[in-house]
């Protein structure tokens, strides 16, 4: 397997193995709404789409929270990682980097959620193998990937006009998003590579690296944030 396939796949698993990256949809779903809708509209949002009872301006608002909270508790994370004696040891990076993209795909889900998507979990309640393609493919599209977000508008077409609870996976075969997401999963463990070596560089530089390291994830996450909110925004323009 490619290196930098077998890099991302290792972030990809330590991140998915972290409990808090696993987001309900139903719970979730009733928490946020429960401030705009009524029950019964909070019951067609989970039967069917939250775009159904929400105003653009509702999902901006409850995307924006979202991506504030994950935001903080990434950098701190973060900053504790890149305090000298703590997480600031050379074997300690990977922790980092599995924190890092546990919020990611937290956040991931809850934006998709937010903006009509299926269930990513399985009945099981589990994150499985085509779980793990979306969020590769999602994670391009946050990181400025054409090849992942013209994946993504293909798969969103094959959505359209569905009512699915669950993430439909005749639609995955359909787009042929496995070939996509190894395509991407090389590419993101390139920028990984990088990745690794800055905030390394930050956690050994002793008294500072605590705020150089949070500094590195707060630039980092929120324009990765901000880029997945735009997408879903235009996406739902074209609707």
């Amino acid at each position: 397997m490619d290196a930098n396939i077998e890099l991302w796949n290792k972030a990809l698993k330590g991140a998915m193995a972290i409990p808090f990256v696993k987001v309900d949809r139903e719970s979730f779903l009733r928490k946020e709404l429960s401030i705009y809708c009524n029950e019964d509209q909070i019951n067609l949002a989970i039967s069917n789409s939250p775009t159904k009872v929400l105003t653009n301006r509702q999902m901006s608002k409850i995307a924006n929270g979202c991506i504030k909270y994950h935001l903080t508790l990434v950098c701190s994370a973060s900053a504790l990682a890149g305090l000298p004696g703590g997480w600031a040891l050379a074997g300690t990076i990977p922790a980092d980097i599995a924190q890092f993209y546990a919020h990611v795909f937290a956040l991931t889900q809850k934006l998709l959620y937010i903006y009509g998507w299926p269930d990513l979990q399985n009945q099981n309640g589990e994150l499985d193998d085509e779980t793990a393609q979306v969020l590769t493919l999602f994670t391009g599209v946050m990181m400025g990937s054409q090849a992942a977000t013209e994946a993504v508008r293909n798969l969103t077409k094959a959505f359209a006009g569905q009512i699915a609870v669950r993430l439909p996976k005749q639609a995955l075969t359909k787009c042929a998003i496995y070939n996509v997401a190894k395509q991407v999963a090389k590419w993101i463990g390139i920028k990984l590579t990088k990745d690794s070596f800055s905030k390394g560089i930050a956690k050994v530089v002793p008294l500072i690296g605590a705020p150089i390291s949070a500094g590195l994830t707060y630039w980092t996450f929120k324009p990765m944030a901000n880029r997945l909110k735009k997408h879903l925004d235009e996406q739902m323009d074209l609707c």
